[in-house]
């Protein structure tokens, strides 16, 4: 599989960031580098990786509150979320207080996502689906070659997202998943926000938030 990931537990909210590299060229893209960037920065030194995007899931300060510092001092783009989630980006420095974060730099998304765009890291091309239902900008990134899928806080194993955040929706959330993770394959490992991972098989079987969908 050229695709490869590390995923590592950040800030007290233990968020998964997972550093998504290619085999042959050592290009990385980091998801949601929501703090503790030296300890991911580490990582990628040891793993011997070119560092060359960041990319977001949403914009909730536990995935996106380490992403301007990251981008300022690495010179590097950050890719994502969807244009939903502007009002979050927005309110970071609000959200590191209200949390107890560290203040978030601020930033301005170098792209912008939408529904059917894709992402290249290397010689790895992922997908990019449109997830609203936590956040109304959710993006998520699939790799069809791997079977696997990066769903920051979409779904978890045995929960899905919360949906009493501003903005949030618990049918929009529920139709996200149905109608854009399950096509992917039962067989698709999925990488959470936090927490261990899954597949969506299982998820779709034994998940009690999701019988019946």
């Amino acid at each position: 599989m050229p695709l490869h990931y590390r995923t590592i537990p950040v800030t007290p909210f233990q968020q998964n960031a997972s550093i998504v590299f290619c085999d042959a060229t050592r290009k990385a893209a980091v998801i949601d580098p929501g703090g503790e960037l030296p300890r991911l920065l580490a990582a990628v030194d040891e793993l011997e990786l070119e560092l060359e995007q960041i990319w977001l899931t949403h914009a909730h300060i536990d995935h996106a509150g380490g992403a301007g510092e990251l981008a300022r001092t690495r010179g590097l783009p950050i890719v994502g979320p969807h244009p939903g989630d502007q009002f979050w980006i927005d309110a970071l420095a609000a959200q590191s207080r209200q949390f107890g974060f560290a203040p978030a730099e601020p930033f301005t998304p170098t792209r912008w996502l939408a529904d059917g765009d894709q992402v290249t890291v290397g010689d790895c091309t992922l997908d990019v689906r449109h997830c609203p239902g936590h956040t109304p900008g959710h993006v998520v990134f699939h790799s069809a070659s791997t079977r696997r899928c990066f769903v920051g806080d979409v779904l978890f194993a045995g929960s899905i997202g919360r949906t009493d955040f501003p903005g949030g929706d618990f049918d929009t959330l529920i139709a996200s998943i149905t109608q854009r993770l399950w096509p992917m394959g039962d067989d698709t490992v999925f990488i959470p926000g936090h927490g261990p991972e899954s597949s969506f098989g299982r998820e779709r079987r034994f998940n009690p938030y999701l019988q019946g969908s």
